[in-house]
């Protein structure tokens, strides 16, 4: 992790699945690193079931980065195995890292049924049965019978998963059933009694052989592809030592390399966040999930929203360390499971309080960056990038983002800080910012009579602070100026 790093999640759900993602890479890789990303976020790299349009979640075959026709396709949705590796070198050669997407939780497209003895359970109460146990067929066979063994000869089984919704029987997906003598796993999410199941068939952390399975595919991922660290699936909903002990096991194999690795830990319920840090002893960082809720809903409260609480009940305030904070991904754009959309205007807002404060990891969003464009559900989806006002707040971030941060948060709707330098940078910065009105305030950046200018072009006029180094910073309604020394 860089001083003042920030990841890049380089895809969106809607990606054209033409298998060219991975060469778009390598050709952006250059002007990224010049913009001031210091990461790469990929998405998942491996054959799904869904073959060359799968987005990655619905995991088949975790050796298969687009090497073998299996699911109707040698390729990926991204590309070939062999652009993988290039892209990810390519990267590396300008100085940024790449983290890998890491989906444990299930797999999907099984080779061939078996019989297994299941019940029905509640949807919403998973510890609450509704049927007795009887026999039905399911897919949890997983041959790879294109792969044929390479990298690894094990076939999972029934006897891995300890639960499924796919009844290949009746060929509906609407029962939730727990496979006789596989438990749900503990350490998991408490909602709905027992978060363990999302979907597909879900894996059995408690068998050995599938945790030394994943143990093994951690050490040929990483030295197959070279990747930094991870951003790592749905670990609400896998047992919370596994990840503990399986990022451990990969540090001490490596030599002790940091491997960076932050959790998606879907909660707004920060005292949630806090148990899953000290539960895994804070081996990865997590996603800062109740910030991104409020940047929801401050863009769609009409000015009303308190931004002089907007930090209050969020990891980043409460745990910095471990926090990265975004305003947009690829579960919360329109029209996706976890739609809670910042709007358009509110964004370059969201983005400098993540962006240009000392705390946190910051992780911009592939569509805010390039914009975006898709159809699904019969809507069309236009969505604007905001690359323009990313590309100045990355230079302001590494050209002016050090040195004592101190807090104007002192009204419902403008708020501000200042960043004062340190003798490397010894610039200061003070930002201010409105979601109603435009405003002023009066802050201290501690230059007397030194002149600022607002790099983000919404108020055009240089500004001079007092001989006691105060000035009167000014910001436009709904937008926001980041005034930077001369």
């Amino acid at each position: 992790m860089f001083k003042n790093g920030v990841i890049l999640q380089f895809f969106q759900w809607y990606i054209r699945p033409d298998g060219t993602h991975w060469q778009h890479l390598k050709a952006e890789a250059q002007s990224l690193a010049q913009a001031g990303f210091t990461a790469l976020w990929l998405p998942p790299a491996y054959k799904g079931s869904g073959g060359e349009d799968d987005v990655g979640y619905g995991v088949y075959d975790l050796f298969d980065l687009g090497e073998f026709d299996q699911k109707g396709s040698v390729r990926t949705k991204y590309g070939t195995k062999a652009q993988l590796l290039m892209a990810v070198q390519e990267v590396q050669a300008y100085g940024m890292q790449v983290y890998a997407d890491v989906v444990f939780n299930h797999k999907d497209g099984g080779d061939k049924t078996e019989e297994i003895w299941a019940q029905e359970m509640d949807w919403n109460n998973r510890n609450n049965p509704q049927s007795d146990w009887y026999p039905i067929h399911a897919y949890t066979h997983f041959t790879f019978p294109g792969r044929k063994d390479q990298y690894s000869s094990h076939q999972w089984h029934w006897w891995n998963f300890d639960s499924l919704c796919y009844n290949a029987d009746t060929g509906r997906v609407d029962k939730l059933y727990r496979i006789k003598d596989c438990d749900y796993c503990t350490e998991v999410s408490p909602e709905k009694g027992n978060f363990d199941y999302l979907m597909a068939c879900d894996l059995d952390m408690s068998d050995e052989f599938v945790r030394g399975e994943l143990m093994y595919w951690g050490r040929w991922f990483v030295d197959t592809t070279g990747v930094d660290g991870f951003r790592i699936d749905a670990v609400k909903h896998i047992r919370s030592s596994f990840f503990r002990d399986w990022l451990n096991h990969l540090r001490v194999h490596f030599g002790g390399r940091e491997l960076f690795s932050v959790g998606e830990y879907w909660s707004r319920n920060i005292d949630e966040l806090h148990n899953y840090i000290i539960q895994t002893d804070g081996v990865m960082s997590l996603f800062d999930v109740p910030l991104q809720s409020k940047f929801h809903q401050a863009s769609r409260a009409g000015g009303h929203f308190d931004m002089g609480r907007i930090f209050e009940g969020t990891l980043v305030k409460e745990h910095p360390h471990l926090a990265v904070t975004f305003v947009e991904n690829h579960d919360t754009q329109p029209l996706q499971m976890l739609e809670s959309v910042v709007e358009s205007w509110f964004k370059p807002l969201a983005y400098v309080l993540i962006l240009l404060r000392r705390d946190g990891y910051p992780c911009v969003f592939y569509a805010d960056y390039y914009g975006g464009h898709y159809f699904d559900k019969n809507i069309e989806i236009w969505l604007d990038s905001h690359r323009e006002i990313l590309d100045k707040l990355l230079w302001a971030r590494h050209a002016y983002g050090y040195g004592d941060q101190v807090d104007y948060f002192d009204h419902p709707d403008v708020i501000g800080w200042t960043r004062l330098g340190d003798t490397e940078h010894p610039g200061a910065m003070a930002v201010i910012l409105s979601d109603g009105p435009e405003g002023n305030k009066w802050m201290n950046v501690e230059r007397p009579n030194a002149s600022f200018r607002d790099i983000t072009g919404h108020v055009p006029e240089t500004l001079r602070t007092n001989q006691d180094g105060w000035g009167n910073f000014i910001c436009r309604g709904g937008s926001v100026s980041v005034w930077l020394q001369n």
